[in-house]
């Protein structure tokens, strides 16, 4: 049974419905490429299915088109794939399931995928509907864009003719993206010594649970908690005055979501176990009146272990772990001195993962200026070489620098003048969209981006108006046929 087919436009929340039923988390892209390349053969549409999973689909111009420019419509067809503790749902294989509620969809307990289905659902849409008028399109949907754009980065340039480029990768109805963040990816290694659980110990588990999250580009800004720097808070409080010893710290499952739960299993000597419960009453206290307008929600439990610690890690490593996870950077770093408002360069600590040998702290590096991305791993580097631990650097990409003389802009602002009777806002925006590696890939590129409302994306709160899916539909459709 469908969930969105009352809803207009037609054409894309059937597409949406249909992409939503197959899995597409980032690194499991095969099923929903090969249903890419199985659309376009049926509508006999040239079609590259490249090693990387990309998929570029090509359409003829309309009668009267034939002289206009290329253009290419782009998003990614890969998901962050985040859900509640609550909620039964195997990403590998389960479709996600859709609600409507008012002018929203929504997921059940999972994040939605609207970031970037709702692109591709765009551009099936396009392509599936032949009385549309516009210039030869080249539709580029990449893989694995939420873990470091790695698809963007494969595509071959002899493949792409079209040297427009229609990104709808963005969540602001009314804003019209000329500018993004670049970024790269930290990882610090801290080995581990183990030692032997101490039964005179009692075992704890120390829960940070009830924060928003978010988008680690667009919703640093909001500054809103981040569960594994408040949980280095909390032990670090803790371990400058009782005993105690850790055997695991584990939060946040994407470095690009501001990660909203962080677990620390410990044990602590019997005589302490009263201290301990003052601390964990005094930091709900303290993190309620800090966080009581950005997360509300925030609330710090500490539980009985399930079952007894067998090992823990050596009175060094917990020093280190702690250590490291109170000073690993985050959040904002600096502001834009030329775009109010605008975060210029920050860093999450998305991910902390407990492992057999090495505990490993992943960070998200976000940058409009090149520069400062490598003075914050630098910094992170410093901290993690104090401590003995190792930093790893990955998935590098580029910023996408503001172009004064774009055309595509200025089609762009005359065309949203003329359906909506209002200017469209021109911005740059805190984070990564594939368009700073196309920039790099081809100079002459000319970009835009925009999208429809977008909500709480990478959260499972994420949702989609209904309505401005439907205003941007018409935008592209009317954006389109002004290309000539």
């Amino acid at each position: 049974m469908t969930v969105l087919n009352n809803l207009e436009p037609k054409k894309v929340f059937h597409f949406f419905e249909e992409i939503s039923n197959i899995p597409r988390g980032s690194g499991n892209e095969k099923e929903i490429s090969d249903y890419l390349v199985k659309f376009a053969k049926e509508r006999s549409l040239e079609v590259i299915q490249d090693e990387a999973l990309n998929v570029i689909i090509k359409k003829p111009a309309s009668k009267g088109y034939e002289n206009a420019p290329v253009v290419v419509i782009q998003g990614h067809m890969d998901m962050v794939c985040e859900k509640n503790r609550d909620t039964v749902h195997d990403f590998e294989k389960d479709p996600i399931k859709l609600k409507v509620e008012g002018d929203y969809v929504f997921a059940q307990g999972t994040t939605l995928g609207a970031d970037n289905g709702i692109a591709v659902a765009y551009a099936l849409a396009v392509l599936d509907s032949p009385e549309m008028l516009h210039p030869a399109l080249e539709v580029l949907i990449t893989t694995e864009e939420e873990t470091g754009m790695s698809g963007a980065l494969a595509v071959q340039p002899e493949n792409i003719k079209g040297r427009i480029l229609l990104n709808i990768d963005s969540e602001e109805e009314g804003k019209l993206l000329v500018s993004c963040a670049g970024g790269i990816r930290n990882k610090v290694v801290l080995p581990i010594e183990w030692d032997n659980a101490d039964e005179k110990y009692q075992d704890f588990e120390i829960k940070v649970r009830g924060l928003k999250g978010g988008h680690s580009g667009m919703d640093a800004i909001k500054q809103r908690a981040n569960s594994n720097k408040i949980m280095g808070r909390i032990l670090a409080d803790i371990n400058s005055e009782l005993d105690i010893r850790l055997a695991a710290i584990n939060g946040g499952s994407k470095t690009n979501a501001i990660p909203r739960e962080m677990d620390a299993a410990l044990s602590v000597k019997e005589e302490d176990v009263s201290k301990l419960q003052e601390k964990i009453e005094k930091w709900n206290k303290t993190l309620s009146n800090e966080y009581k307008t950005a997360d509300p929600g925030l609330k710090i439990t500490l539980e009985n272990a399930e079952a007894p610690l067998e090992k823990v890690f050596s009175k060094d490593t917990t020093e280190k772990a702690v250590k490291l996870l109170y000073l690993i950077p985050n959040g904002i770093m600096s502001m834009s001195m030329e775009i109010e408002g605008l975060v210029q360069s920050s860093t999450n600590l998305g991910v902390v993962i407990t492992n057999e040998n090495e505990i490993e702290y992943h960070s998200a590096i976000r940058s409009s200026v090149g520069s400062l991305k490598e003075d914050i791993t630098l910094q992170t580097a410093f901290i993690a070489e104090a401590f003995g631990a190792e930093i790893i650097s990955q998935a590098g990409y580029p910023e996408w620098q503001y172009n004064a003389e774009s055309k595509i802009r200025k089609i762009s602002e005359r065309v949203y003048k003329n359906l909506t009777g209002s200017d469209a806002e021109i911005v740059a925006i805190h984070a990564g969209l594939e368009c700073g590696l196309f920039k790099e890939k081809f100079s002459d590129m000319d970009m835009i981006s925009f999208g429809p409302n977008l909500y709480d994306v990478h959260t499972p709160n994420e949702h989609m108006s209904i309505s401005s899916v439907k205003n941007l539909w018409e935008f592209l459709v009317e954006l389109l046929k002004e290309i000539k």
